[in-house]
């Protein structure tokens, strides 16, 4: 099983620079996507084969998530049934019969850490949530997490600690989330891997030198991940900030 995960930065303005080809030409068999920046009645996005859910937030232009997938799930669920989290669009969860999918845009702490203590409560009811699924059947989750984990994952672990994405109150809500029973697929598979990175600033030609943080994963509950075959970054695809991150699954 393929699946895929891309922070497109607004989907209309993605479209126009390559998403469908990138689509089409993967063929993935679910394809999750966040930041949408779109209301339901903003766009008419189908594919041949291809289910489609959208979690749209209720503030116009701002965050989303959707979800294409080839087999039609068991059940769908938008948000996580709490109403300060889910008026944001932020998490699609998929039920089919062997897992759970789930797509996740986890809210940045901003510039000045300004939601950084609303990061931390949506950090909690996250992990959760996730439990919860996990005691039903294996989860995938995939996102932009919007945290490095590691020194590993960005360029300049030195000069950005402290700075959103790098603070040591994310990275140890990470931790917390991979002690309770998931991993990090791709850390999973190379874990001393470097320069490795699905999002760059548009600021000082940042992608062309890979200047670049690893801010979007695959995560998967602790007892599938033996039937990982492969994950996957494709810093070679334009189209947002964000490239898109795989995941080769038997499941």
């Amino acid at each position: 099983m393929k699946l895929i995960s891309w922070n497109v930065n607004g989907i209309r303005a993605c479209l126009n620079k390559g998403f469908s080809e990138f689509f089409n030409n993967e063929q993935a068999d679910i394809f999750c996507i966040q930041e949408t920046k779109c209301q339901p009645d903003q766009i008419d996005l189908e594919f041949d084969g291809y289910k489609s859910y959208w979690n749209s937030a209720e503030k116009k232009g701002y965050s989303g998530t959707a979800i294409f997938t080839k087999q039609e799930p068991i059940s769908v669920k938008y948000g996580i049934g709490i109403e300060e989290h889910d008026k944001e669009g932020r998490v699609i969860t998929l039920e089919f019969e062997k897992f759970y999918m789930v797509t996740i845009y986890t809210p940045n702490a901003k510039r000045e850490l300004e939601r950084l203590d609303y990061r931390m409560i949506w950090e909690d009811e996250i992990r959760k949530y996730l439990l919860d699924l996990n005691k039903t059947k294996p989860v995938i989750m995939c996102g932009d997490l919007n945290v490095a984990h590691e020194k590993i994952d960005l360029k300049n672990p030195k000069s950005n600690r402290g700075n959103a994405g790098f603070t040591d109150e994310e990275r140890g809500k990470m931790t917390e989330l991979l002690e309770t029973g998931f991993i990090d697929s791709f850390r999973y598979l190379y874990p001393d891997k470097t320069d490795s990175y699905s999002w760059w600033s548009y600021m000082g030609r940042a992608r062309e030198k890979n200047i670049g943080w690893r801010i979007d994963y695959f995560i998967t509950s602790n007892d599938i991940k033996e039937k990982i075959k492969e994950a996957k970054i494709y810093p070679e695809i334009y189209g947002s900030d964000h490239c898109p991150v795989g995941l080769e699954i038997e499941i």
